[in-house]
């Protein structure tokens, strides 16, 4: 029997890919004539064609994503080039739109459409029986859930103890924000509750501890969501790490005083707020309660243990500078752990280019597609936006300056950390591969950017943020600062669970 191999390039190792195993678990009578593959888009590309190859395969299948694309493009071109009597099929997000855009499709023989658990399978079996189609472009029907074999199985022991441990509970959304490709869904279907949960008891008996929810609204159907809590609530031990995608303006009580019981360090919410304007979220056709967002945020700080991880994006059309400042103050001033700034990207399929002549979009041609400017927005100034969040990302979201970057900014967080921005970039002309210790030490100098800061307390707190880095070696302060008393300084460990993230781990205390 000919050989199948299902392959992916993930963006990093600890990535364990969802879609692949469902392919693997839905092939039937093909399974055990199947491999799976999965490598970094670090890893060359001569290299992983290579690796296919000692396979001896008839048939690859590529999951294509926005991440990924340019590297399996560099992939297939060349395992075409050197046995192009392989079958070489691509399915995926970034090419289920806009097809035959992309100069990867000149290189493989089948695109599949859709959610492909099942179509996969009959593609392979109309190939092995001499029933190729003639078409390049398969379009995948629609399935019902129930129809559907669970690829929990699949994930190895090694998966378990090394990578996250994607899963899901539903899938789709019934929200229309047009900058996601879920605002294709007609709505969100849930998985069997019964035996999506026998399936997690089977994973967290395995060992699982680390699960990472994908369903794009985890808190729509709160008796759903409860079950679910009470399924690892009853299972709770140090180890337990839940990350979930939640609606922001949708907390009701009862919900509220199950979050209340999971203790530090067992919870991350992911929180899309993308932006706090009216007038934009109308012409995205997001619907958000913007105050019952604002108050559940702040609630979620005060009263829970989750680790809160809350969206922006910037480049939204209608949206101008100043604006998405105010959002980002106000989003700020909610206190979450992280502030995931996005740049707007142009989703294949997604229906945010409806605005492109109104609003004059202009995207990357390139992946990922990011937006370079717009009629509220230049080239430029959306230059230092994407230098912001990268700077906010080494120095709010790491958080490693949890001390020390509030007294600089906490007042006007957006115009302040702007010009943070535009200091830093000045004194390194780098936003990419600063050096830890090297950052610190630019921080020293802040206040000639800062003169109003009380500069003796500012450096004593950044003291305090270096000692807890266990960074080798003494930060070099000036001749004031040594004069600073440091018997106060904060020797806290930093150590972590081995199964939870040690970013999220900074944040607390």
């Amino acid at each position: 029997m000919k050989k199948i191999l299902l392959a992916t390039l993930n963006a990093k190792y600890i990535h364990a890919n969802l879609g692949l195993r469902y392919l693997y678990a839905n092939l039937e009578d093909l399974q055990p004539h199947t491999q799976l593959k999965e490598f970094t888009i670090k890893t060359r590309a001569i290299d992983i064609v290579e690796n296919i190859l000692e396979t001896k395969p008839a048939i690859v299948g590529f999951g294509v994503y926005i991440w990924n694309i340019e590297e399996t493009f560099a992939v297939v071109a060349q395992l075409k080039t050197v046995a192009p009597e392989i079958k070489i099929i691509l399915g995926g997000p970034e090419v289920s739109y806009e097809s035959q855009a992309h100069p990867i499709a000149n290189h493989v023989d089948y695109i599949v459409i859709g959610a492909a658990d099942k179509s996969f399978y009959q593609l392979c079996k109309d190939i092995l029986n001499s029933r190729a189609p003639v078409n390049q472009i398969i379009n995948s029907k629609p399935l019902k859930l129930n129809e559907l074999k669970y690829p929990y199985e699949y994930y190895t022991n090694e998966d378990l103890a090394n990578r996250l441990i994607y899963v899901e509970a539903s899938r789709g959304c019934p929200f229309k924000c047009e900058f996601c490709l879920s605002a294709l869904d007609k709505t969100s279907y849930p998985f069997d509750l019964d035996e999506f949960l026998q399936q997690m008891d089977n994973l967290y008996q395995r060992g699982a501890r680390h699960f990472k929810f994908v369903d794009r609204t985890f808190n729509l159907k709160i008796n759903t969501t409860l079950q679910i809590l009470d399924f690892f609530l009853e299972r709770l031990d140090d180890k337990l790490f839940l990350h979930f995608e939640v609606i922001p303006d949708h907390l009701p009580e009862k919900l509220k005083d199950k979050l209340k019981a999971f203790p530090l360090g067992s919870l991350q919410f992911e929180i899309g707020i993308q932006t706090f304007n009216q007038q934009v979220q109308t012409l995205i056709s997001r619907k958000q309660n913007n105050d019952k967002s604002k108050a559940n945020l702040v609630w979620l700080r005060e009263n829970t243990n989750a680790h809160i991880h809350a969206d922006l994006i910037f480049g939204l059309p209608g949206e101008k500078l100043e604006t998405f400042a105010n959002s980002f103050d106000e989003l700020y001033a909610c206190h979450p752990h992280e502030i995931q700034l996005g740049i707007l990207k142009r989703l294949k399929g997604s229906p945010i280019i409806r605005h492109t002549d109104d609003y004059n979009l202009k995207f990357n041609p390139l992946p990922p597609y990011n937006i370079l400017s717009n009629s509220s927005v230049d080239f430029i100034t959306m230059q230092r936006v994407n230098r912001f969040a990268r700077y906010w990302d080494m120095l709010a979201n790491s958080g490693r300056f949890k001390l020390s970057l509030p007294l600089l900014i906490e007042d006007n967080p957006f115009d302040r950390f702007m010009m943070l921005t535009e200091w830093l970039f000045q004194q390194t002309q780098q936003t990419h591969q600063i050096n830890l210790k090297r950052l610190f030490e630019l921080l020293l100098n802040v206040s000639d950017l800062f003169p109003e800061i009380d500069s003796l307390k500012f450096i004593e707190l950044l003291q305090q943020d270096y000692e807890k880095t266990k960074l080798k070696g003494r930060l070099q302060i000036s001749t004031v600062a040594n004069k600073l008393d440091s018997s106060n300084s904060d020797q806290a460990s930093n150590k972590s669970h081995a199964n939870r993230a040690t970013r999220q781990m900074r944040h607390i205390g």
